[in-house]
């Protein structure tokens, strides 16, 4: 007497576009820890420097916001020590490019794999969000390497407070992630079927870097236009970053409820536009 095996497959509906599979993330988490790896390792492979290049990147152009913004074009820094001022946009800018960077391109840049092998395709862009934060946090550590310098050896002590807020820290990073990842999401779907955009991503980090308080203060903002700078979900992030650990910077309750508010719906919309070509991408790529 013999017995058959039967196999059973589950046919379900595609997921709504605003879904994020969780489930499946977790599921496929050694792929995620794989990418992770990768996308930290790759970046400085076959480099004489290696991950020293973290904090090369930071500190040179710091020095260039020194010598031009504030000797010649004479931009205030809220009675900063530029270094110092320059150097905290910067690093808090520099984590926000990245996420918005490297999602921007992800089904082209991953069209071979994408065609090839099913997973979920949110690991990726979720990959190159979390890897950046490494290179975040030597960046920040640098940072508050210069802190410690510029209260022990200079005479800007005085002008140098944290803040109860530096607690918050670890949201805002999350927040700085979501909002990243948010305008990467809609930029990695709009590049997968008109490649022009993939031509615009420099520029437009670049227009976005000026429209952000990283090398001038929000109060040096005409009044009539802070409401603006204040949609941009980034400068509240900036300031925050200011007032946390040099106790100068524009901050409040509502600037950063406008934040928040702004960076739930690029990411949450974002998630939507990138489900929604994920179905067709394979056509388009």
């Amino acid at each position: 007497m013999t017995t058959e095996s039967t196999v059973e497959h589950v046919i379900e509906p595609n997921r709504k576009w605003l879904t994020i599979p969780w489930r499946e993330i977790v599921a496929y988490r050694d792929l995620l820890l794989f990418l992770i790896r990768r996308d930290f390792v790759a970046q400085f492979k076959q480099t004489v420097l290696g991950p020293l290049w973290f904090l090369l990147q930071p500190l040179l152009m710091t020095l260039v916001y020194t010598v031009v913004f504030s000797r010649v074009a004479r931009i205030p820094t809220d009675e900063l020590p530029p270094v110092l001022f320059y150097m905290c946009g910067t690093v808090a800018w520099q984590y926000f490019a990245k996420c918005f960077g490297g999602t921007a391109t992800t089904f082209v840049s991953q069209a071979h794999l994408f065609g090839k092998v099913y997973f979920p395709r949110l690991i990726v862009p979720l990959a190159i969000v979390i890897s950046a934060v490494f290179a975040f946090v030597l960046q920040l550590l640098m940072f508050l390497g210069f802190v410690a310098y510029f209260e022990l050896f200079t005479g800007a002590a005085s002008a140098i407070q944290f803040r109860p807020a530096i607690a918050w820290l670890p949201l805002v990073i999350v927040q700085m992630a979501l909002c990243g990842m948010g305008a990467g999401l809609w930029m990695s779907a709009l590049t997968a079927k008109y490649r022009d955009f993939a031509h615009m991503l420099a520029l437009m980090a670049q227009i976005w870097m000026y429209l952000t308080p990283v090398i001038y203060p929000l109060s040096a903002v005409p009044d009539g236009l802070v409401w603006v700078s204040l949609m941009n979900p980034v400068t509240s992030i900036v300031e925050w970053f200011r007032y946390a650990f040099l106790g100068a910077g524009t901050v409040s309750v509502a600037h950063m409820g406008t934040s928040i508010a702004v960076t739930l719906v690029m990411f949450l919309t974002g998630v939507l536009a990138f489900n929604r070509t994920e179905r067709t991408f394979v056509d388009t790529v």
